[in-house]
């Protein structure tokens, strides 16, 4: 409802504006994100503004919008990267955010899609930010590293989700499974309000820090951010080379020091049957100077979204409307 509410009023603002611009002249092109409480969301709706361009809108040398002409990009809420993946393939999203792993499994068909038709038409647009696996838990439910999830009430994130996939893989390499935990499937903002009414005493989310969820509920109620580290952390880098070890900084949330974790990166995922010039428009639009100031002062995961890194850790092909951008630029030779 809420995606629909969304795109139905995207397409009243660009009628107003247009005045006389024809219904030919648009074009929408939504990007599955995640929960509204984490960062997908946010960040591709400054991301949606900047290369938005709606019929009848000023031209960007006047002080308008400097996106595609005649383009209405649309964030839409989801489950997470499986989901957006997944809705890909059926046509749902036009693109999408998703992890790196899941964005390989989905076009090898390998990991979570094993057994499942590779999704050999998947392209990359972009890599955009490295994004952490944060297991928070209450204060006081004496959970000091994975191995005390056990027996806990624990959130997993929604069945789709990336975050989910990184919590199974993360329990297993410390002789959990699922059924070891009393498994919830909350994503961020429910998870925290569950957090807060003792419903359950810790959940997983993998996400570029800070997380608005987590931000709100460190203000509310005492919280851990527990560590994955040492000789397990490094047992699942060396599994899967798209884990990387990393650090959340001290000061991130309210009273939680530098915490020890795992990370992966996120990147903005298409279908090789989206059309070329409109992809390498998107990719245009996304790297020139207006969409970098709104990328400097919205989410603050915006401010890691660069062009410098746009090709970092990308694993599956990138769609040729982006890689003749990136070409025209010397990027890619």
């Amino acid at each position: 409802m809420t995606c629909q509410i969304s795109i139905v009023a995207a397409i009243g603002v660009a009628f107003c504006s247009a005045q006389a611009a024809s219904a030919q002249d648009l074009r929408l092109f939504s990007i599955g994100t995640g929960g509204t409480g984490a960062t997908y969301y946010p960040l591709a709706g400054t991301i949606a503004n900047a290369i938005s361009n709606p019929p009848g809108s000023r031209p960007c040398d006047e002080g308008g919008s400097c996106g595609v002409e005649g383009l209405i990009a649309v964030a839409q809420s989801s489950k997470g990267s499986v989901d957006n993946i997944d809705g890909i393939a059926s046509g749902r999203f036009d693109s999408g955010f998703s992890q790196s792993d899941i964005a390989f499994w989905a076009f090898s068909g390998t990991g979570l899609f094993e057994g499942k038709p590779p999704m050999e038409s998947l392209r990359t647009i972009t890599a955009l930010y490295p994004e952490h696996i944060q297991l928070i838990a209450r204060a006081d439910a004496g959970i000091h590293d994975v191995s005390g999830l056990k027996g806990k009430r624990v959130s997993l994130d929604e069945r789709g989700s990336g975050s989910y996939a990184n919590a199974i893989h993360i329990l297993g390499f410390y002789g959990l499974s699922e059924e070891d935990v009393e498994a919830h499937y909350l994503k961020s903002a429910p998870a925290a309000e569950a957090i807060i009414a003792a419903e359950i005493e810790a959940f997983f989310i993998t996400a570029g820090y800070p997380t608005n969820a987590i931000i709100e509920l460190a203000d509310r109620v005492d919280i851990s951010l527990v560590p994955i580290s040492g000789e397990r952390a490094q047992e699942i880098v060396e599994a899967f080379p798209f884990y990387s070890r990393d650090t959340v900084p001290a000061g991130v949330y309210t009273g939680i020091g530098a915490t020890e974790t795992l990370a992966v990166g996120a990147q903005w995922v298409t279908d090789a049957r989206v059309d070329d010039d409109l992809v390498h428009a998107i990719t245009a639009a996304l790297w020139n100077e207006r969409s970098r100031s709104l990328l400097d002062v919205g989410h603050s995961k915006g401010a890691q979204v660069t062009i410098e890194t746009a090709l970092d850790g990308v694993a599956i092909p990138i769609h040729p409307g982006a890689e003749r951008y990136y070409r025209e630029i010397g990027m890619i030779e």
